[in-house]
């Protein structure tokens, strides 16, 4: 059964559960209405009763009954004493017999109201009865007024012959307009799905129709369009840093290809002092580099660590490794007395963060590098300054793109690979911090790194 329901579509399954609530709700206003009905009825029928007993009783007590009784439509009234014997009745009445049993009288007198057989005064229909005590205690007088209540057997009869008829009639008029209106419903999901397969890797400006009502579907439509523009995105970035990996890659290979094939020519040994050997080792270096920077952001293209991975780093520590690995550098670098701070982040992560931005800074300074740190209210900012020649505003968030260079970095082998600063970007985001670049004091460039402190 289960299996049967899943396979259902949906605009199906939708209307079996819309059918299923409507019928249940139809079965029970039919069946309230019919009760409520069949209640009003009664009771009307037995307050016109108890009218003509209240009126006939006055007149017992004035002692001025007529005989017969006088009562209207089809009621029958009957006046008998303690011992059950009839003292006046209407002419409809049986003067002899008393219409209620002692049993059937005392309920009637306890304000039940029962249903006695009309043969009693010769009548082929069932009477509904009411009684009341009238009179002073000797001689006690009870009056007993009944009425015929086939017009209300009748008219519950037509009204349920007429609720079964026209039950299942309505049941499927609704199940028709349910399905019309479910289906056209879902026509803007149908809509949306068979856009959606068509499309294909090769097109990326197929997006989803988008819906001008303001739904669900619309939102999901714009969700969908949202989700195939960052995957176009994502598809576009992954192209062009394969064509840029593969275009990097090509230069050292043929720069190595060169070198060789020059030396052949010439007869220059390929010895371990040798100039070609000295070149040679420089290229593998750089592609060395390059591939290792390569797998560094295709690890950060995969999806981001929870935060709960990071862990308390200690920065003076870290910078001051990071200082003494550059104290063979073309320019001094220094870094100003560093407070114990802590930040959260990945020490490796960071480690590589500052050693690609002192690199970076150490190819353009003239003459030196320094490193700062202080605490802010809720985080860390760490700067790396150089004396050179700075980055123009126009070009400060270019440089984090991958493989960019500035014409001031074209010469590749004083420019790096032009991945540093978007590694760094990269690192610096996982760790919940931000990068910038802005104008050091006495000229140069200032990188600014902002990094959480632990409980912020």
């Amino acid at each position: 059964m289960r299996g049967a329901w899943h396979r259902l579509s949906l605009r199906a399954r939708l209307l079996v559960v819309g059918v299923l609530g409507v019928a249940a709700a139809l079965a029970m206003g039919s069946l309230a209405l019919y009760g409520v009905l069949n209640f009003v009825s009664f009771r009307t029928l037995d307050a016109a009763g108890a009218a003509t007993a209240a009126e006939v009783a006055a007149l017992v007590d004035q002692e001025r009954l007529p005989d017969p009784i006088p009562v209207t439509g089809s009621q029958i009234a009957q006046v008998v004493d303690a011992r059950d014997r009839v003292v006046s009745a209407s002419v409809n009445s049986d003067r002899l017999a008393a219409m209620l049993l002692p049993g059937e009288l005392d309920a009637a007198l306890a304000g039940a109201h029962p249903v006695v057989p009309g043969s009693r005064v010769g009548l082929d229909s069932p009477l509904r009865v009411t009684a009341v005590r009238t009179g002073p205690a000797d001689p006690r007088r009870t009056v007993v007024v009944a009425q015929q209540f086939k017009d209300i057997e009748y008219s519950q009869r037509v009204l349920g012959l007429t609720l079964l008829a026209t039950y299942p009639l309505l049941l499927a008029v609704l199940a028709l307009i349910a399905w019309r209106v479910v289906g056209a419903t879902l026509r803007p999901v149908e809509g949306l799905r068979s856009a959606a397969d068509r499309i294909s890797g090769a097109g990326q400006d197929t997006r989803l129709p988008v819906s001008s009502s303001r739904d669900e579907i619309h939102a999901l439509a714009v969700t969908l369009n949202s989700m195939l523009d960052r995957l176009a995105y994502s598809r576009a970035r992954q192209r062009s840093f394969v064509a840029d990996a593969a275009h990097e890659l090509r230069s050292p290979l043929a720069s190595m290809q060169t070198q060789l094939e020059v030396a052949q020519r010439l007869g220059e040994p390929v010895g371990q002092d040798s100039g070609a050997t000295r070149d040679l080792r420089d290229e593998v270096q750089r592609m060395t580099n390059l591939v290792e920077d390569l797998l560094m952001l295709a690890r950060l293209d995969e999806d981001r660590p929870p935060e709960r991975d990071l862990a308390q780093v200690s920065l003076a520590p870290l910078l001051a490794e990071v200082v003494r690995g550059r104290s063979d550098a073309r320019v001094l670098v220094t870094a100003s007395r560093i407070p114990p701070l802590t930040v959260l982040g990945r020490a490796d992560d960071l480690r590589r963060v500052f050693e690609n931005l002192v690199d970076n800074a150490v190819r353009h300074a003239h003459t030196a590098v320094q490193i700062t740190a202080h605490a802010r209210e809720l985080d860390v900012e760490v700067t790396v300054s150089d004396d050179g020649s700075g980055i123009p505003l126009g070009d400060r968030e270019r440089v984090f793109d991958r493989f960019t260079r500035l014409d001031e970095a074209r010469d590749r082998d004083a420019g790096g690979s032009g991945l540093g600063l978007a590694i760094v970007r990269e690192l610096v985001e996982r760790a919940g911090g931000s990068v910038t670049l802005g104008d050091a004091a006495g000229g140069g460039l200032v990188v600014s790194v902002v990094l959480p402190m632990p409980g912020t």
